[in-house]
């Protein structure tokens, strides 16, 4: 018999800059103690969720993303898992903010300057230049990736749009083999990939959160359609 295709989505938990109210994007910090918290009980979620056994893992080339995968396949005795990375995953760049505190900057910048800039679709921040040391070109990690396609600054129009030829080329075949897929990911990257999946309008996606430590699970179609969507534990907790 044919297995159901399977797409369990979880955000990183808790960072150390979440804590802090920085602007983080792809600045590779890694998860406070209670973002440590949040990614074993993600684990103990799916764990316990009937039915739900991983085949295979993505993540970001992020430690936050990554530590989180890896204490999530610990809880579930799943560590063994094939895991593949991939900077299309990473969190959107947030440009010249990366670093700062978002308080700060909106009393600096205006309220509505900032709110553009965190969660219209289609507004950018400020970039960052190539000297910046921010600006991945200066990582080592990606060094093989073209400079053409590393990022200075992201809007979510942006991340959608390099995060989709993964989607295809990578995750979907997987879910179209059946499995289960497990990506842990960043609030932003994820938030691309269920516009994709559920379809939501550009005017409509600024009001979609995702929470930290909330393992996501969709029932999928042999089309990867949805056939249904929800998060694993408390769902006030989820929405809070």
């Amino acid at each position: 018999m044919r297995r159901v295709p399977t797409l369990v989505l979880l955000r990183h938990g808790q960072s150390t800059w979440n804590a802090e109210n920085r602007f983080t994007g792809w600045i590779d910090v890694d998860l406070s103690e209670a973002g440590e918290t949040e990614a074993v009980t993600a684990g103990e979620l799916m764990a316990a969720e009937a039915g739900l056994e991983i085949d295979s893992v993505h993540t970001s080339l992020l430690t936050r993303a990554v530590r989180t995968a890896n204490l999530a396949l610990d809880v579930m005795g799943r560590s063994y898992l094939p895991v593949r990375r991939h900077w299309r995953l990473n969190e959107r760049h947030y440009g010249a903010l990366q670093g700062l505190n978002k308080r700060e900057t909106a009393e600096l910048h205006g309220l509505e300057l900032v709110k553009a800039w965190r969660r219209s679709y289609d507004v950018p921040p400020p970039p960052v230049g190539l000297d910046d040391p921010n600006h991945p070109a200066n990582d080592p990690r990606y060094r093989s990736v073209p400079l053409s396609v590393l990022p200075a600054s992201e809007c979510l129009a942006d991340v959608v749009h390099r995060l989709l030829p993964y989607w295809e080329d990578a995750i979907a075949p997987e879910l179209l083999d059946g499995r289960t897929v497990l990506v842990a990911a960043h609030g932003n990257s994820l938030r691309a990939l269920v516009k994709e999946l559920e379809s939501i309008s550009d005017e409509d996606i600024p009001g979609l959160d995702i929470p930290t430590g909330f393992p996501r699970v969709y029932d999928l179609d042999d089309r990867l359609g949805v056939r249904s969507a929800c998060y694993l534990g408390d769902p006030e907790a989820a929405a809070a």
